[in-house]
């Protein structure tokens, strides 16, 4: 087992494992740790505790030091310094007419570099916006090109419930989503209905895949046939998945046909052989296109 802390450096940003190095740490305080990037100013999201030697990659960088008001001065006259930078750039980027969107700006801690995130349709030559930069921040600068869900995560926004967006508010990483995840849970396959603001797949239906994915495994599906707790055989006709209900076109006397709904363990029916690989159809594939056709490159 070895002892970690959880850092953050940006808002719902990854988190990074230091090792704590003999200070007395609280979820909620502010340290300097070395980075790839250089020594950064970071807020403790995970207090200190045990993990597997095989959960983390080793040898963990150690915490230099607890932030002091002095750092804390210091991060905050960065982030004032941010705000100029960007403007400076934009203004760059209109002087050398390059086809690219400003997105954000960010320094490390100890001023050794200064990152820009932009966005663009292709590929973009920045080698004398670079050299413009370098002579006005004296300083070694970075132009990093991020895709769309990365320029959503930063913005911010509100999705279609309503709330702010996950990937802004608490998502520390993107994970893989796909058009299956969507069939998975019935939802409707029109693209502007299971898309979010940046034109991705929604990160949500990740959410909750793992539950629909139990729930369906316990359910008949439609055009089986059942057999009920009192004798009765006939089609289901529809499910629903989170109340576990089915409803089965029964058969009674004189060939009466009868539509009647059942919880799912009052009914006999084979099982669910365990999943394969279902062909998709040509609008399941036009789906996929259109999800990953906009800038493949980026993401």
């Amino acid at each position: 087992m070895i002892t970690i802390i959880g850092v953050r450096f940006r808002r719902a940003g990854k988190i990074y494992y230091f090792e704590p190095a003999g200070f007395e740490i609280h979820q909620g305080d502010h340290v300097i740790v070395e980075t790839a990037r250089g020594v950064e100013y970071g807020a403790v999201v995970l207090s200190p505790r045990e993990v597997p030697d095989d959960k983390v990659i080793q040898p963990l960088k150690p915490v230099i030091r607890l932030a002091t008001p002095e750092d804390d001065f210091i991060e905050q006259k960065n982030k004032e310094k941010e705000k100029d930078a960007f403007h400076i750039c934009q203004e760059k980027i209109l002087k050398h007419g390059l086809d690219m969107k400003l997105l954000d700006c960010e320094y490390t801690f100890d001023n050794n570099k200064v990152l820009f995130y932009f966005t663009a349709d292709g590929r973009i030559d920045f080698r004398e916006l670079v050299k413009d930069l370098a002579a006005v921040f004296k300083t070694r600068i970075e132009l990093r090109q991020i895709g769309v869900r990365d320029e959503t995560k930063i913005i911010g926004g509100v999705g279609i419930c309503g709330r702010p967006l996950c990937c802004y508010t608490h998502l520390s990483e993107f994970m893989p989503v796909s058009i299956k995840m969507a069939k998975e849970q019935n939802l409707s396959l029109n693209p502007t209905k299971i898309s979010g603001v940046c034109g991705r797949l929604m990160c949500c239906l990740k959410h909750e895949e793992e539950a629909y994915e139990e729930l369906n495994s316990r359910l008949p599906n439609i055009g089986d046939f059942v057999t009920t707790h009192d004798g009765l055989r006939g089609e289901v006709s529809s499910v629903s998945v989170l109340k576990q209900l089915v409803k089965v076109i029964v058969v009674l006397e004189d060939d009466v046909k009868e539509v009647r709904e059942f919880k799912v363990t009052d009914l006999r029916f084979k099982p669910k052989r365990k999943k394969e690989r279902v062909k998709i159809d040509d609008e399941l594939r036009e789906l996929e296109m259109l999800e990953h056709s906009d800038n493949k490159h980026l993401d």
